[in-house]
């Protein structure tokens, strides 16, 4: 086991690159499409539920943000910790890693138990300033009541998962999404139609699969295979470890929390500017946030597989491996943004058609995917540099990026182009901000490894 072990140090330290880079992208890209069904396979078939399937897809377009806000503050233990883990492997000091490990699960907890008891005290009234109507508002309640008592296991699942892939182990990361995933396939159809339990069933569904995720990872950092196992010693937090695990996972956090202000946001706005519409735009919003997850999951997959190359060779001071390993991840998450944008702009009606039978619903949002969509190829680029700065442990430049995109462009936008071009600014500040932040971001971010490379005695520079 040992020498399993020291062979993923070893691939980390010196193996080629590319192929090492893709067999470390690949299971997570499967694990983050198969991850985005959680949701996905909820909405196909709630909003296929016979009378109701619209008005319902609407409800759970509501709880989105909140199930998203949940599910970010994992990023801050995880997505913080994990890098830092991968650091500490590279220097050689696997104590301070398992510090990282331990630390993280303990926050964890308490991060799930705290939002299962906050969510669940305000819960209608945190709908209602979400957007929720007397139309979707008991669909909402019934959906996100039986959610949040599932909000430990996600926090473990998502939280957790980073420190499987940080040491190299892709392949176990993948499984934890793969396993509730399918399960979660397999008990929807069950729970609401077969069991008539409705949009309840499908929620009922989920918390079974985040728990049987949760366990499998914890299983696997107990065990002898992992690098970084959790120990009782490690759990007793440490503010040195805490604190800038906890900065660094801002960026992540803040990303996935800009998501959900964003639908909030834009939900409100919908309703202003939809007139009698706002509903079905409400549906097409939470239809068009579905297809977003699938979009961004083979981008998260390149980058969440270059992040222990990158984060391993920093603490070993190695500058050719991290340039070399950034410019693969580029080929790889340029190339998929432009299969996905072409799919999303030549096929709108077909994948409209996964989720939803009304033909007014698929009429407006083959408009609002084209518009909402139409840049998208140019994130490619800005998911690598954005995600490196993480990778690479700069706390600051890796807050400011995550907020620019969605907080510092597309809010803005989203309030200014409707008094322009009506409802229709909405969607189409989203893609005015695409191109914006992924020049910015690029800018900077070349700028950043001039940087790193002279204070790492190397002259070459990343264009």
């Amino acid at each position: 086991m040992k020498s399993s072990r020291q062979d993923m140090n070893s691939q980390l330290a010196g193996a080629k690159i590319l192929p090492l880079l893709i067999r470390l992208t690949i299971p997570i890209t499967i694990a983050q499409l198969v991850n985005a069904l959680y949701s996905i396979v909820d909405r196909m078939y709630i909003g296929h539920m016979p009378g109701v399937g619209t008005m319902a897809l609407g409800g759970i377009g509501i709880t989105f943000p909140i199930i998203m806000i949940t599910a970010a503050f994992s990023c801050i233990p995880g997505m913080g910790g994990a890098p830092l883990a991968s650091i500490a492997m590279g220097s050689g000091d696997m104590e301070k890693g398992r510090r990282y490990l331990s630390n993280a699960f303990v926050l964890l907890v308490g991060i799930g138990i705290l939002l299962m008891a906050v969510c669940t005290a305000f819960l209608t009234p945190m709908l209602k300033a979400f957007g929720a109507d007397s139309a979707t508002l008991p669909y909402a309640r019934d959906y996100l009541r039986i959610y949040m008592m599932g909000t430990v296991f996600v926090e473990l699942s998502m939280g957790m998962n980073p420190f499987i892939n940080a040491q190299g182990f892709t392949g176990i990361g993948t499984f934890t999404i793969v396993i509730g995933a399918f399960l979660n396939i397999i008990l929807d159809p069950i729970f609401i139609y077969v069991l008539d339990m409705g949009i309840g069933g499908a929620a009922i569904a989920t918390v079974l699969s985040q728990l049987v995720s949760a366990l499998w990872v914890l299983c696997f950092l107990c065990s002898k295979r992992a690098t970084l196992r959790l120990t009782f010693s490690g759990m007793k937090l440490k503010g040195h470890i805490v604190r800038p695990m906890c900065a660094l996972g801002l960026s992540p956090f803040t990303f996935r929390v800009n998501e959900s202000i964003v639908v909030i946001v834009l939900n409100w706005l919908l309703i202003r500017y939809g007139g009698d519409k706002s509903n079905l735009h409400i549906a097409s919003m939470a239809l068009l946030t579905s297809i977003s997850q699938v979009f961004f999951m083979p981008l998260i997959g390149i980058i969440t597989g270059a992040q222990p190359i990158l984060s391993y060779n920093l603490g070993a001071g190695n500058y050719g491996r991290i340039k070399e390993t950034i410019h693969y991840a580029r080929i790889l998450s340029i190339g998929c943004a432009a299969l996905m944008w072409f799919c999303l702009v030549a096929f709108p009606a077909q994948i409209c058609r996964m989720f939803t039978s009304d033909a007014e619903l698929i009429r407006l949002t083959t408009i609002t995917m084209r518009i909402m969509f139409c840049t998208v190829i140019v994130l490619g680029l800005q998911m690598v540099n954005q995600n490196a700065f993480v990778a690479l442990g700069n706390t600051w430049y890796s807050f400011i990026f995550g907020i620019m995109r969605k907080l510092l462009l597309l809010l803005p936008l989203a309030l200014i182009l409707p008094h322009l071009i009506g409802v229709w600014g909405i969607y189409m500040a989203e893609a005015i901000s695409n191109v914006l932040t992924t020049i910015i971001t690029h800018i900077y971010f070349v700028r950043y490894m001039r940087r790193l490379g002279k204070g790492m005695g190397c002259k070459e520079v990343i264009l």
